[in-house]
């Protein structure tokens, strides 16, 4: 192998969701099976890295204006959506989770990550101040937290209760439970807690 090839081996390892040999084929595929879809590629990176941003109010990705002005997505900047009701989540991918499943028609505010002591992940890296904000400015009536149901996302949870809403806003959280057409004796021990504590009467 030659120097360059290892280079873009390793960076595209850094990517999430790939590993040595998914690595290794991109690498084969754009060095020397398809060169010619290189520079392709190299100017939609290029391009998405100068014109895409964070949404000033939410976090989301947004195109940056031309006009130097900030940011705003497609979902903030829509007058349809119900801009009172918040739904906090993780990560962009999991923004679009729920876009999909077109069962939600409030706004966002993505954290880009969760509070983590042991990766160096504190209040201040996360989003946080912005959310502060919005709870500020009297416009929010209710956030829905939409975080997962491990440690660190409990963490995040508390924190965003007991530091940030201080009881202004209204706060629920998404429950969690058995995936449709599983069977029960299939399901572990977490996932049957998490069913049975997110439980709603009939």
């Amino acid at each position: 192998m030659t120097a360059s090839f290892d280079r873009l081996q390793q960076v595209l390892r850094r990517l999430p969701g790939l590993g040595y040999r998914s690595a290794e084929r991109i690498a084969l595929y754009l060095s020397v099976e398809h060169p010619e879809k290189s520079p392709e590629l190299a100017q939609a990176l290029a391009e998405a890295s100068e014109k895409i941003g964070r949404c000033a109010v939410c976090g989301n990705m947004a195109d940056k204006p031309g006009d130097g002005s900030q940011p705003l997505c497609d979902i903030c900047a829509n007058p349809v959506r119900e801009a009172s009701l918040v739904c906090v989540v993780e990560s962009v991918p999991d923004l679009l989770a729920i876009e999909k499943s077109g069962a939600y028609r409030g706004v966002f505010h993505v954290l880009h990550g969760r509070l983590s002591p042991v990766k160096g992940v504190g209040p201040v890296q996360l989003n946080l101040a912005s959310l502060s904000e919005r709870i500020a400015s009297g416009k929010v009536t209710e956030l829905i937290l939409a975080l997962s149901s491990d440690v660190e996302s409990e963490a995040t949870c508390h924190y965003i209760q007991d530091e940030v809403v201080k009881g202004r806003v209204k706060l629920s959280r998404i429950g969690f439970g058995l995936p449709s057409g599983t069977l029960i004796g299939y399901a572990d021990a977490t996932t049957l807690r998490s069913a049975l504590d997110s439980r709603k009467g009939l």
